[in-house]
């Protein structure tokens, strides 16, 4: 028997070994063994590992790139600029069929709102520090965001005054400040990179400043009094406050995050240049050393030499310059100058060679281009829009304009629902609370109140390259109720429709009264407008 069994082990061990033949991806992109990919072994962990315990760093590295460089200003600004722009503006849109009301009582009612929120909004006093309306602070609030990966808002109360009847306040808090109590973590390790803590409260955790239930619902927030390590305060002590996300008696938010999470999981934000901030320093570099050598090449070099074979030096061929002194140098740096017109004269034996710093630059601008395109391309900006360089066709620079407005679109719908929608209501419902606003059922039913807190936000439009097509553009799509006069008139010149109607109506009656016609069409009866001509141009 046992015989048996080790011929049958022998034949064994001499058949040939089948190969295994993987499936899926794993001679793709999961491949151990293909030359390019067995090196490479990236490691996805947790939210917290990736982008909490990163985030020091992170910040650090997209600030700079935000202030000392070209490119990550442009990508900042350019990105605010249409986002925000000169501000968000309310447009109050309360559901009146839920409410029991008449289209025209509502009108009435989102005009006085928006109305008494810009009596709020426009006043520095709105700033708990008195330096910015609540317009201002939007765009500082957006860009803390990008460049922080997150930014806070916290409101706060003040007495109201005769000329300002509100006590609603905000102060912004830059995203650094909101950290772990003392910066430690669970093995009560120090610094920067300190990511999660056990809170006071038994059960919840606390991860980079904010504080979770069991179930990760977000609960409090701590805020340090000062940016941990900021060696300007360095003989203030560091003090941490705990701000709980909303209150106890009315549930409403003591505290916002404009942030926007691509992660379950996820409490912190990630900085918007993350992706691109490898690119955009090598780019700086590569800008620096070219523009360098471009500095270097403006230089004239010259050299003086001895042409004389006889072995006598340039001590020797000129003398000293001073008979008293031996040591005095040969040559005067005074007495040889380049100039227009200037001639000098060198003794016999000396000569001048000039060194031509010389440098190709063919390269730099298709190279740059092409990383920039991928720059662009991956935080949502064209090429084009982000450099401000239009100069391919018509079509392909319009393509590039809307792609771009998609994403400045995106991130104001973000921002809005993050910022200005919550401060929006927490000041209704002090509106309400004081009689300035009616809004009945407003604090008994949380549908009744929804309803009233309906609003849109409209800010900078799109940058228009043929006025006449864009206008004609949506000119039919109102008349195919694909839009609204209103919607249109908000987002191609941040308009209020009914504000334009009634100037107009004016207008129209200042020119009758004065026999002035008026109303003149500029497009054709067909609505597509006239195409110039060059006729007569070259006669």
């Amino acid at each position: 028997m046992r015989k048996k069994k080790r011929t049958a082990a022998k034949a064994k061990a001499r058949m040939p070994t089948r190969k295994i033949t993987n499936s899926g991806y794993s001679e793709g992109g999961a491949s151990h063994r293909s030359n390019i990919l067995k090196a490479y072994r990236p490691i996805k962990y947790s939210a917290k590992s990736d982008i909490n315990a990163n985030l020091f760093t992170l910040r650090n590295r997209s600030a700079d790139q935000a202030i000392n460089t070209p490119i990550g200003s442009a990508a900042i600004n350019t990105s605010a600029l249409h986002t925000i722009g000169i501000g968000l503006h309310v447009f109050p849109r309360p559901k009146f069929k839920m409410l029991g009301m008449d289209a025209e009582t509502a009108r009435d009612w989102s005009r006085r709102v928006a109305q008494e929120f810009d009596l709020w909004a426009s006043s520095t006093a709105c700033d708990i520090s008195h330096r910015n309306s609540f317009y201002d602070l939007q765009d500082i609030n957006y860009t803390g965001y990008l460049v922080d990966g997150d930014a806070f808002c916290v409101f706060r109360r003040r007495p109201p005054t005769k000329d300002y009847p509100y006590s609603l306040r905000l102060q912004l808090l830059e995203g650094n400040r909101v950290s772990n109590p003392m910066g430690r973590d669970y093995y009560g390790v120090m610094g920067p990179y300190a990511v999660e803590m056990q809170a006071p409260t038994p059960g919840n955790r606390i991860i980079s400043g904010v504080e979770i239930d069991p179930d990760g619902a977000v609960v409090a927030y701590w805020v340090s009094n000062k940016v941990p390590g900021d060696p300007v305060d360095v003989g203030e002590v560091p003090n941490w406050v705990r701000i709980k996300a909303f209150g106890d008696i009315c549930g409403m938010p003591n505290i916002v995050q404009t942030c926007h999470d691509t992660r379950p999981e996820q409490y912190r934000g990630v900085p918007y240049l993350a992706p691109v901030i490898e690119t955009l320093k090598q780019v700086s570099r590569y800008t620096t050393a070219e523009l360098t050598a471009a500095i270097v090449k403006s230089f004239f070099a010259l050299f003086f030499t001895e042409s004389n074979t006889s072995g006598a030096t340039l001590n020797d061929i000129l003398g000293p310059t001073n008979n008293d002194d031996p040591m005095a140098p040969v040559i005067d740096v005074d007495e040889y100058s380049l100039g227009p017109g200037t001639m000098n004269a060198l003794p016999r034996g000396v000569d001048v060679k000039s060194i031509d710093a010389s440098r190709s630059m063919s390269t730099f601008d298709t190279f740059t281009t092409k990383l920039l395109e991928m720059v662009g391309s991956a935080i949502g900006q064209p090429y084009e829009v982000l450099m401000k360089h239009f100069t391919s066709s018509y079509s392909a620079s319009r393509a590039a304009l809307l792609q771009a407005w998609e994403e400045y679109k995106r991130r104001r719908t973000w921002f809005a629902r993050d910022f200005c929608q919550p401060v929006y209501e927490m000041w209704l419902a002090e509106a309400i609370a004081m009689g300035r606003i009616e809004a009945p059922g407003f604090f008994t039913d949380p549908l009744v109140r929804k309803c009233w807190c309906n609003a849109n936000w409209y800010g900078p439009t799109m940058s228009i390259l043929d006025p006449l097509k864009d206008v004609n553009g949506s000119a039919l799509r109102t008349q195919y109720g694909l839009s609204t006069r209103e919607r249109e008139a908000a987002e191609m010149t941040g308009t209020d429709f009914e504000e334009n109607i009634e100037q107009l109506a004016y207008e129209q009656r200042m020119l009758e009264k004065y026999g002035i016609a008026g109303n003149e069409k500029t497009t054709g009866d067909d609505g597509k407008g006239e195409e110039p001509t060059n006729e007569g141009t070259n006669q």
